[in-house]
């Protein structure tokens, strides 16, 4: 090898490092500075001189309608005002969209939903712009909007053209099954709900550059969207991001607006400018998890075998394709759960409605794919009068049953069936099963349900560009690190690991790892932070750098020092050459004097990617991430309280790198999957206004809601198959799906009072879709035939 180039693939495939702080459960890099107080996000950046602040306009009666005039004078002569923007102002292109040129940063003729920024107000205090932007007078003919998926269905309206997955005959098997159930299920949506709001700051540069500092999962993106809106070439525009206060999604391409306005208003005022929005703009602005209505039918025979299933997803996507196509897209991916259907027609509507537009969020439409199909499998378990646990199992992935309905074979089924089968046991699920029906026989109020359900998760990005990465990577002639890659922070412990990563590939200790903020100046054209691949990626990019550094120092000390480069090793801040230790410092600095590049660009993209969406074929996901849960709750049929008693998890993360942060993202996600199907509940008047826009009319679950008897346990890995960073898997999003089982449960309680009927329960399982679904069922009605 040259010393000063870059390794070849084979350099940078070392023998595996001794790892000190991988695979240890270590604080995160934020933990002290979170509970503290002292994490800088972007609201707590020092403000320069004279920095401006915005608020958006927006027409607070009006859902849908044509813009006949716009009376901004009251605005513009209102306190502090230093101007009001509008779509004539924009430079560049009116677009923040993801992909497809249909989201207006602001609106030029029509109002497409309630909430839709019409006009900016620039003021030299936030509560200046936020009073002035109530003052403008808008004349508009109202148009009838469209709002429920079955309002778009009526007016055969979509955002993008259908798609479907085919396998066998799905006509034939459907006729030939034994037994044949069919059903209608509603899904609702979710707010992100993330700490920290929507926020960005811009601060002009020269020769027309801006500095953007963006609450963002994808700063490229960003970057993209402020230099078409401002008319400047991307390499003008600079977007940065230490942490965020949680993104879950809604951060992903939505972030794109608000940095658009702070860059647009910093460059026509030549100032500083800040957007934050209000909590209750931020909620009806911005869009949410899709909300689905599922129509299903599923052939079986007496044992509760699957033969075939129709499933046809229809879902409200709002006013603009946003990111809808691929999140319907892994709806589908994941329509089977963890369950072999022989015959498949999997169909999906994207459905354009006059509401904001649904976009990303944990789980990027997999939760709704995989609770239709548990929905399924209870259905038919009830109708059978069987235990929905051996429905589950007889209907698993297996040796001679694992491809899905698009053709990827499921490789690791055996781990489903361990991992679920160890859950069972370790969670005493039949002996449960058998108290809990002692239990609802003689109480006539309280009824308990249970249930384990499964998780098989695919991981990467359904769009194969975005799987790749790149990290910056520097030794330091004292021996410390900068890094840098281009995943974000959001609170999920992604610098924490790849700093681990980098500290055991350079042998370094934590402290001497600089983590730095991501900026698109240090790694450009990233992708986002999202389909858990943040450190598949990140990490990946970060170890080639790493490496292709300690590369070339091993074959300069090797020549220097005249010792055989299998015999030199890095631990600790020290270099071990044969039977002598030298500081790293001084090794460094030798390469330095040398002239040996200390400095290098990692890249890594994700192999085996295949997936052709024109032909449904191919290979969309690296991986799958299996789990299981187990969950108790008691329902009180006179008011449809619910509580969850206890749940048991457990889950496959490989071989982890983190184990406390891994610990930690499933219970967030079970949470926060629990708080979706069971309590959070959006709601849009007749008229289309959101109705649930605050913490006062939107309830997340808070401390009490938390299973007093939760526990939580890793699944011991053989480590992932396939090649990814230390043989880990990804867990940032698969742990919500784990809280269909509380779901499952509910439903459970509910069939007990009349066996053999399905409950008519949709979700989230409020305690009015409770009472709702009992009256259904004592009443013999079911939510399946």
């Amino acid at each position: 090898m040259t010393i000063s180039g870059t390794p070849s693939n084979d350099e940078l495939r070392l023998a595996p490092v001794q790892t000190h702080h991988v695979r240890k459960p270590l604080n995160h890099d934020s933990a002290v500075k979170h509970v503290s107080g002292t994490a800088t996000y972007i609201d707590d950046i020092s403000e320069p001189v004279g920095t401006l602040h915005l608020a958006p306009g927006w027409a607070r009666n009006v859902v849908r309608g044509r813009i006949r005039s716009l009376d901004l004078e009251p605005v513009r002569k209102a306190p502090g005002v230093i101007a009001v923007l509008t779509a004539k102002d924009i430079p560049g292109i009116n677009d923040c969209s993801a992909a497809l040129g249909d989201d207006p940063v602001l609106a030029e003729t029509e109002i497409l939903f309630y909430g839709q920024v019409l006009f900016l107000v620039i003021a030299e205090t936030r509560d200046q712009a936020r009073r002035a932007a109530r003052l403008a007078t808008l004349v508009s003919d109202p148009l009838t909007p469209i709002i429920t998926a079955e309002d778009a269905v009526a007016a055969d309206i979509t955002v993008l053209p259908d798609y479907q997955f085919r396998r066998g005959s799905p006509e034939t098997g459907m006729t030939a099954a034994e037994n044949k159930l069919t059903g209608v299920f509603h899904i609702g949506g979710q707010e992100h709900f993330y700490l920290e709001g929507q926020i960005a700051m811009a601060l002009p540069q020269e020769d027309g550059g801006v500095l953007v500092y963006s609450s963002t999962q994808h700063p490229t993106e960003v970057q993209h969207t402020v230099a078409k809106v401002l008319g400047v070439p991307d390499a003008a525009v600079t977007t940065e991001i230490r942490r965020m206060g949680g993104g879950f999604g809604g951060k992903e391409s939505q972030a794109n607006q608000w940095a658009a306005l702070a860059a647009l208003a910093a460059t026509k005022t030549g100032r500083a400018c800040k957007l934050r929005l209000d909590r209750d703009d931020d909620m009806i602005m911005t869009g949410k998890r899709h909300d689905f209505r599922v129509e299903w039918q599923a052939g079986y025979d007496g044992e509760g075998r699957i033969r075939a299933v129709d499933m046809n997803f229809l879902a409200r996507c709002g006013y603009s394709a946003d990111l809808s196509l691929g999140v319907n897209d892994r709806t589908m991916f994941h329509a089977d759960s963890s369950y072999f259907y022989p015959d498949a027609l999997i169909r999906s509507r994207r459905l354009r409605t006059d509401t904001c537009s649904n976009t990303a969020f944990r789980g990027f439409g997999g939760p709704q794919g995989m609770l239709s199909a548990e929905r399924m499998i209870d259905a038919i378990a009830i109708k059978l009068g069987k235990d929905p646990l051996d429905v589950r199992k007889l209907n698993f992935y297996d040796a001679s049953r694992n491809a899905t309905p698009y053709g990827m074979p499921v490789e690791e089924h055996e781990v489903l069936h361990d991992l679920t089968g160890q859950l069972e046991a370790s969670s005493q699920y039949w002996e449960r099963r058998e108290q809990i029906k002692e239990f609802n026989a003689v109480s006539p109020v309280l009824k308990k349900g249970l249930a384990l359900t499964p998780v098989k998760f695919g991981i990467s990005f359904t769009l194969k560009h975005l799987n790749q990465a790149g990290a910056l990577v520097h030794l330091y002639t004292d021996g410390s690190v900068h890094l840098n890659h281009g995943g974000t922070e959001m609170g999920q412990g992604l610098y924490q690991k790849v700093a681990q990563v980098v500290a055991d590939e350079l042998g370094v200790t934590l402290d001497m790892v600089r983590i730095t903020a991501t900026n698109t100046s240090k790694v450009p054209n990233t992708g986002p932070t999202a389909a858990s691949s943040g450190t598949d990626l990140n990490a990946m990019a970060a170890r080639n750098a790493a490496v292709a550094i300690k590369s070339r120092l091993v074959a300069f000390l090797s020549e220097a020092h005249k010792c055989p480069a299998d015999l030199i090793g890095f631990h600790n801040n020290q270099v071990r050459l044969a039977d002598r230790v030298i500081p790293l410092k001084q090794a460094v600095k030798e390469a330095h004097l040398a002239r040996i590049q200390l400095s290098h660009a990692g890249f890594y993209a994700t192999p085996h990617i295949t997936w052709d969406r024109d032909s449904a074929s191919g290979r969309p996901f690296y991986y799958f991430a299996y789990g299981a849960a187990c969950a108790e709750v008691t329902v009180d049929i006179m008011t449809g309280e619910m509580t969850v008693d206890r749940v048991d998890l457990l889950h496959d993360v490989g071989h982890s790198i983190n184990p406390a942060i891994d610990i930690g993202q499933i219970e967030g996600g079970f949470v926060q999957g629990m708080g979706w199907l069971t309590t959070e509940e959006l709601v849009w008047d007749e008229a289309g206004r959101l109705r649930t826009h605050a913490p006062s009319t939107y309830k997340i679950p808070a401390a009490a809601d938390i299973p007093a008897d939760f526990r939580v346990n890793l699944y011991e890995s053989k480590g992932n198959p396939q090649e990814t960073i230390y043989r880990s898997k990804a867990v940032g999003e698969p742990p919500v799906m784990l809280a269909n089982s509380v779901f499952c449960a509910i439903t459970d309680a509910i069939a007990s009072l009349n066996p053999g009927v399905v409950p008519d329960l949709d979700a989230p399982a409020t305690p009015e879709a409770i009472m709702k679904a009992v009256q259904a069922i004592r009443s013999g009605k079911g939510g399946a035939e």
